[in-house]
């Protein structure tokens, strides 16, 4: 029985190597994506929760400390976000958790409650540089029927600190990340269409214009790049659902809008550098001579 020899189609190259390779490169992406999104949660729930407390004086009237709390609430660094921008806690309730804690009621051999009246309010996070933070102590201080302001100090610092650091350190690897994924998925490309060249110099031969020829190989790169960033983010949507399944903590850091913006990144990555490989490799084989291509 004589042997078939298959013809080779214009366009036409083994596409599973392709695919795999551009989703593989896609799935490490998207991994360190991912820990972006969750390391800008948790910067975002610190943020949130940087509370400046402001201790009462003594013997303030109800009146009085209804003004303060109105005039807390018209500051422009108070953080409504939440809707919790200001909140009372009276010396009972931080006498009642001081007891909870400790299991000691200090009120019995003290005979009074020395705590005090405080509002807890929550900065936003636009007002959290060091110079900002004092300003705001050294205005809130000065307010009638205060006693004492208070803040963390170490802890605005450490956080503005450690965002810096971070930025910079993700800013890099998000570059070198992204220059070893597309020369990643070039070199595939281009080792895909060396089967091809003689078939492209053929075609280029017989009168076919660029357009022509480029055009089935460019369909066929951006449908290998739309399949390969849709398994990446069928990958990616797996994973994420078992890593909340199993940290249950997890699940606060997942932003499902973030989450899939990232996912349609990554199929557009895909098929444009999919697209831009095919595109740059075929004008290197129209270009070279018939010596080249042997």
């Amino acid at each position: 029985m004589e042997k078939r020899t298959r013809k080779k189609k214009l366009g036409g190259y083994p596409g599973i190597g392709v695919v795999v390779s551009i989703t593989l490169a896609l799935f490490v992406i998207g991994l360190f994506g991912v820990l972006i999104i969750y390391s800008q949660e948790l910067e975002h729930q610190v943020r949130q929760n940087i509370k400046m407390q402001v201790y009462l004086k003594s013997n303030l009237t109800e009146t009085q400390r209804l003004q303060i709390e109105n005039k807390l609430l018209s500051m422009d660094f108070v953080n409504r976000e939440d809707g919790k921008g200001v909140a009372f806690f009276s010396k009972e309730e931080a006498a009642k958790k001081f007891i909870a804690e400790t299991g000691e009621d200090f009120t019995q051999f003290i005979g009074e409650n020395p705590l005090k009246d405080a509002y807890l309010v929550n900065i936003d996070p636009g007002f959290h540089s060091k110079t900002q933070m004092e300003k705001i102590k050294a205005d809130l201080s000065k307010m009638n029927g205060v006693f004492q302001v208070y803040y963390v100090e170490g802890l605005i610092e450490s956080v503005n600190s450690n965002v810096t650091k971070i930025g910079f350190i993700l800013a890099g690897l998000i570059m070198l990340l992204l220059i070893t994924v597309v020369l990643l998925i070039n070199n595939t490309l281009r080792l895909a269409l060396f089967s091809q060249r003689f078939l492209i110099r053929s075609m280029q031969l017989v009168g076919a214009k660029r357009w022509f020829i480029q055009r089935p190989f460019l369909v066929r790169a951006a449908t290998y790049g739309l399949l390969a960033g849709l398994l990446t983010s069928i990958l990616l949507w797996l994973l994420s659902d078992y890593a909340q399944r199993k940290i249950e903590d997890l699940s606060l850091l997942h932003n499902q809008e973030h989450f899939m913006m990232l996912l349609g990144i990554l199929v557009v990555i895909g098929m444009v550098v999919a697209v831009l490989g095919t595109f740059f490799s075929i004008n290197r084989y129209l270009r070279m001579s018939l010596d080249q291509l042997y």
